[in-house]
């Protein structure tokens, strides 16, 4: 079993639900405990997350397009985090999920630097690392009717962008839905081998006053590019 997230970039509209949700959910979590705010009604507000929408503006007007991009923990395979780890904090369930036992956590932040994607965040009241636990204590409930055995971001996605399941079953819906859209991995040359697959976006609808073809933008894969060297590119401050 391989637990993770498909996350659809074309019919995502950045209404940041999936992360409202999932500060929800995990705030009183007892796996994760509480999620910290500082400051939550001063002039600068911020505080433990653990997803965050970026967004980016692709191609040229008028064939520009705004592509919302939900982050979080991508549940890596081979985990940088959980390798550097020097109290056993970090750790990989058989299913695949990477979690942080709170109780062996010294808040060394090692882990936050091996992680390429940022999605690890330190509770400056804890002194513990947080990070998504792919809502465990939800999709471990057997008390709960089954379709509710999912994570919260998914459950609360508006326009269905979000997807679980099983990806090492061919037959599930992240699989079908990766294999018929072309699901890539973010970063996938680095070699953590993430478990999360992100849809690409659909190429823009023509319009009446399109620019001339060596001035429009570069539709598809051109597009799909572009938008890899942007997150690349906000990754890397």
């Amino acid at each position: 079993m391989k637990l993770g997230l498909v996350i659809d970039l074309d019919t995502c509209v950045g209404c940041h639900a999936c992360a409202t949700a999932c500060k929800e959910w995990n705030g009183s979590s007892a796996i994760s405990g509480p999620l910290s705010d500082y400051d939550p009604y001063g002039a600068e507000p911020s505080g433990v997350w653990f997803n965050r929408v970026r967004h980016y503006e692709v191609g040229q007007y008028p064939d520009s397009k705004t592509i919302n991009f939900p982050m979080s923990c991508l549940h890596c395979e081979d985990a940088a985090c959980v390798t550097v780890c020097p109290t056993g904090a970090s750790y990989k369930r058989a299913d695949g999920i990477v979690l942080v036992d709170q109780d062996k956590c010294m808040g060394c932040n090692l882990c936050a630097w091996a992680c390429p994607y940022g999605a690890r965040e330190l509770d400056e009241e804890s002194g513990c690392m947080k990070k998504c636990t792919l809502c465990v204590d939800r999709i471990d409930n057997i008390t709960l009717p089954e379709a509710e055995r999912q994570p919260a971001c998914v459950l609360a996605c508006p326009t269905h962008a979000r997807h679980f399941g099983d990806f090492d079953d061919p037959q599930s819906n992240v699989s079908k839905l990766t294999a018929e859209r072309g699901g890539f991995k973010l970063l996938d040359e680095l070699g953590y081998a993430p478990v999360n697959r992100y849809l690409p976006p659909r190429a823009p609808p023509a319009v009446a006053t399109a620019a001339p073809a060596s001035e429009s933008a570069v539709r598809g894969e051109g597009a799909l590019s572009r938008l890899v060297r942007l997150a690349r590119q906000t990754l890397a401050r």
